[in-house]
């Protein structure tokens, strides 16, 4: 009879989940909590969230249409689980006008952008994300975005906006590249991905088409215009992915990890932003108050 009871004891324990077990299981992915468990998690992220954004567009003859997702994704959960946050499902709605030529292109008009972003970090700070990091994973959001940040200023929110994109090509001790060019599904992309999803790079389609900057228009230094990069690289793709490599992937996997684990934990630190905002909007009530 005593043997049974400590064999009782014994089992009970074992079925009992550990403190590293319970956190452990608190899932970093807002898709894959209960609404119980979401409250948890928005506590323990104190109420600190990252939309990784990406989008759908063709990446050379090698690499698939949702790479920017995919390595955006793969990066923000990686950080997430070192510094907890809870990280929003996939988000592929950006600025791509530029590649609506390429089968697999899905280009929403630049009203529908803007507005289903507001909604969506609007409902994400319903939800308790006070502090949403929009995690870029994609060049032709670079205009987009800070453009959204900056329209937080139009009027009240009770939550703020931060905008990050990581470029490990920027850290000290990178292993050196051989594509020069590499703007679009070259060395850095493919070698990203060989590391987030190398079941998805197809290295024996590399040659398949060219990444060379054709270069077809000739304008001054600092003249923008909307069809610069198809001008550049009709293919889009940029540069020559057969150099990607293991060894360059995971160092830059590696760092901008690093760089949303370092954003993460400021983020959470920061207390100021939001009382400035709020300062701002008041302030914008009653400008011939402010003090010249």
């Amino acid at each position: 009879m005593k043997m049974r009871n400590i064999l009782s004891a014994v089992l009970l324990l074992a079925a009992s989940p550990t403190p590293a077990q319970s956190q452990g299981s608190l899932s970093t992915k807002w898709e894959e909590l209960t609404a119980e468990d979401f409250v948890q998690a928005i506590h323990q992220s104190q109420g600190t969230c990252l939309l990784p954004f990406g989008i759908l567009e063709k990446h050379g003859a090698h690499l698939p249409l949702g790479n920017d997702l995919v390595n955006v994704r793969h990066v923000s959960l990686s950080a997430a689980q070192k510094e907890y946050a809870v990280v929003f499902p996939e988000y592929y709605f950006g600025q791509i006008f530029e590649a609506k030529h390429q089968p697999g292109t899905v280009a929403y008009s630049l009203q529908l952008q803007l507005q289903l972003l507001q909604e969506t970090t609007d409902e994400m700070a319903r939800n308790g994300c006070k502090k949403v990091l929009i995690v870029n994973g994609h060049g032709g959001n670079e205009h987009l975005l800070p453009l959204f940040a900056q329209a937080q200023m139009a009027q009240p929110h009770d939550y703020v906006v931060y905008v990050l994109w990581p470029m490990a090509k920027q850290a000290g001790g990178r292993p050196q590249q051989k594509d020069k060019v590499d703007m679009h599904g070259g060395e850095s992309e493919t070698s990203r991905t060989m590391i987030s999803r190398p079941d998805l790079v197809h290295m024996d389609r590399v040659q398949k088409e060219s990444g060379k900057d054709l270069a077809r228009q000739k304008l001054p230094e600092g003249v923008y215009t909307g069809i610069w990069w198809y001008a550049r690289f009709p293919n889009h793709y940029s540069g020559d992915a057969a150099t990607a490599n293991k060894e360059l992937g995971e160092f830059d996997v590696k760092t901008m990890v690093g760089e949303i684990v370092e954003a993460i934990r400021a983020i959470k630190a920061d207390h100021v932003s939001l009382e400035l905002q709020n300062q701002f909007y008041e302030d914008s009530k009653h400008p011939l108050n402010t003090k010249q």
